[in-house]
C-alpha cells in the first residue's frame, strides 16, 4: 500500500526552520536529542518500525526520529509537518521502506537530504511485490547489516559498535525465526496482506480472494462477491484464525471480525507500526507471533 501525503512547499519549510528544531522527537523508535550523547548519527525513518531497527543496532550513538511514530494514526493517510522535513534535511542516515509503501519519504529525501546516506528496504529484500517487508525477518537483517555499514561509514571510530549491534540483533532475529518455523501450519483469512511474509514463513496459508485484499489495501469498494466468499471462510470454518491489520480497520473489516466472534474463531491483530509502549522491533515481532502461535498451535 502506499502512504499518501500531503508535502509541504519549500518556502513554508524555509519559514518554518526555527520552530523545527524544538520538535518532539520521543516515541516508539525514537530518541530524544536532549537524551543523546553528543556526537551521536542523526537519523531519520519513514516508521517506527525501522526507527526500532536503526536503534537496536545504533544504541546510544544514534539519534533517532521516526516520522510515523503515532500507534494509533492512518499510515495511509499520513501527512509531513515541516518540523518532518527539517529534521530530514539534517539526517546523516535516512532509512525507508519503499517498495511505493512510504513514497511521501522518498520525496522528501530527494529533495531535502541528497547528500545522506539512503537505506531502501524493499530494494534491500530482492523481493518484486508486497512491500511489507518489516514482516520478513530476512530482509530486516539485511537493513540492519546496511545500517551498520552505512553508520560506521560516518562514524568509523564507532564501527566495533555498530557491528556488534547488528550481529546481536541478527541472534535475536534467529530466535524469532525459529519460533515463527514452529507455528502449526493452517488456513487463514486476513484482512489485508500485511504479514504475507511472516505466514509464509511459518507455512500458514492465506485463503483470503485477491479482490478482497486488494480493494482493502487500495481503499477501494470491496466487491460484494469477494465480501460474501471470504465471509463464508469463516463462517463455515474453512479457516483456523482471521488476521486483522487493526490500523486499517472499516466497516467491512469490522464485520469479519464480528463473524470470526460468532464462529468462535481466533482474531489475530497485527498492525504496521509499533504500538505504544513496545520501543524494541524483536519485542513487538515476538508479541504478535506469541499471538499468532496461540491461535494456530505449534507443530
Amino acid at each position: 500500500m502506499t502512504v499518501r501525503t500531503t508535502l509541504i512547499t519549500a518556502v513554508a519549510v524555509l519559514g518554518l526552520t526555527t520552530a523545527c528544531g524544538s520538535a518532539d522527537q520521543g516515541g516508539s523508535g525514537s530518541s530524544d536529542a536532549a537524551d543523546a550523547p553528543a556526537g551521536a548519527v542523526s537519523v531519520v525513518t519513514s516508521t517506527n518500525v525501522w526507527g526500532s531497527v536503526v536503534k537496536a543496532v545504533g544504541g546510544s550513538d544514534v539519534e533517532v526520529k521516526a516520522l510515523i511514530d503515532d500507534p494509533s494514526a492512518d499510515p495511509h493517510s499520513f501527512e509531513s509537518k515541516p518540523a518532518d522535513i527539517a529534521a530530514v534535511a539534517g539526517a546523516k542516515l535516512v532509512v525507508g521502506n519503499g517498495g511505493g509503501y512510504d513514497d511521501f519519504f522518498d520525496k522528501i529525501v530527494d529533495e531535502s537530504a541528497q547528500s545522506a546516506k539512503r537505506v531502501d528496504a524493499f530494494a534491500l529484500s530482492g523481493k518484486e511485490e508486497n512491500e511489507h517487508v518489516w514482516y520478513d525477518l530476512a530482509t530486516v537483517r539485511k537493513v540492519a547489516d546496511k545500517v551498520a555499514e552505512e553508520l560506521s561509514a560516518i562514524a568509523p571510530d564507532k564501527k566495533d559498535a555498530f557491528t556488534k549491534g547488528a550481529a546481536d540483533f541478527g541472534t535475536a532475529l534467529d530466535g524469532l525465526t525459529a519460533k515463527v518455523e514452529q507455528i502449526k501450519p493452517a488456513k487463514v483469512v486476513v484482512t489485508e496482506p500485511v504479514p504475507a511474509y511472516l505466514l509464509e514463513t511459518a507455512g500458514v496459508e492465506d485463503l483470503t480472494p485477491a479482490e478482497f485484499t486488494e480493494a482493502i489495501e487500495n481503499e477501494t469498494d470491496v466487491p460484494v462477491a469477494a465480501i460474501a466468499a471470504t465471509g463464508d471462510l469463516i463462517v463455515n470454518k474453512q479457516v483456523s484464525a482471521l488476521i486483522n491489520n487493526t490500523q486499517t480497520e472499516n466497516a467491512v473489516t469490522n464485520d469479519l471480525v464480528a463473524k470470526a466472534g460468532t464462529a468462535g474463531l481466533p482474531v489475530v491483530g497485527m498492525t504496521e507500526t509499533l504500538p505504544e509502549g513496545v520501543t524494541g522491533y524483536v519485542e513487538w515481532m515476538t508479541k504478535q507471533v506469541d499471538e499468532l502461535t496461540a491461535a494456530l498451535g505449534t507443530k
